[in-house]
């Protein structure tokens, strides 16, 4: 797997290029966050690893500039900053997972596991609800014919929501199919991308609600609103 490595720290850039590819992947490496936004649109990468403080443009205003332009790429944004306001703008700025500084090796691996990994069954290649279709190969979303961007997380997510559609989903599921995660790491994380995928599906007051909470318990993709 061909991964980026966006990181002006050289200490850092180094150790990782030399983690990653012990363990198998194809590392490359570029200092700057306005070079990356042009190599990571020209070129195919199976996921970034992108430090926040960049020269050029800071690792968040990378990750804004490739989502409208409708890159999809598996991006981990580092960060010393490791408050939950941080975490949260990251997200919202179009990252899919975060790791705060300092890491190891061993966390990174398995967040770009989970990030990269393409679980669960394949049989169903084409999975709606109502007017909902995700089309699972083509890595495609819509809803009444209109495209929906998405990032891979929230593709995987809206995914796992959906093939469980009319069963309640709890938190744990969700947290391990999409994150990876055998525990709750004690964050909002999965509330923040429920909250950015519901406004992407769900966005007009004339459009029926399909993604549902349950209160206490965890989410529920269904045309039907739970009793």
């Amino acid at each position: 797997m061909r991964i980026l490595i966006v990181e002006d720290e050289p200490r850092t850039a180094s150790s990782l290029h030399q983690g990653l590819q012990d363990a198998g992947y194809q590392p490359e490496m570029v200092q700057r966050g306005d070079d990356a936004v042009e190599i990571i649109s020209t070129q195919s990468w199976d996921a970034v690893i992108m430090d926040i403080m960049l020269p050029g443009c800071d690792g968040l205003t990378a990750v804004r500039r490739l989502r409208e332009r409708s890159n999809s790429t598996p991006i981990l944004l580092l960060s010393a900053l490791g408050e939950v306001d941080q975490r949260i703008e990251g997200l919202n700025a179009g990252a899919d997972d975060y790791l705060p500084k300092p890491f190891s090796l061993g966390e990174v691996l398995a967040r770009l596991n989970a990030l990269t990994r393409r679980g669960g069954d394949t049989k169903a290649i084409l999975l709606r609800v109502a007017d909902l279709a995700l089309d699972v190969p083509h890595r495609t979303a819509s809803r009444g014919g209109r495209l929906i961007e998405l990032s891979s997380r929230e593709f995987r997510l809206l995914e796992v929501l959906m093939r469980q559609a009319g069963n309640v989903c709890p938190r744990s599921l969700l947290l391990r199919e999409v994150w990876d995660y055998n525990f709750d790491p004690g964050t909002n994380l999965v509330d923040v991308y429920i909250r950015k995928l519901r406004e992407k599906i769900d966005n007009s007051d004339d459009c029926l609600p399909l993604l549902h909470t349950i209160r206490g318990v965890g989410y529920m993709m269904s045309e039907q609103p739970p009793a």
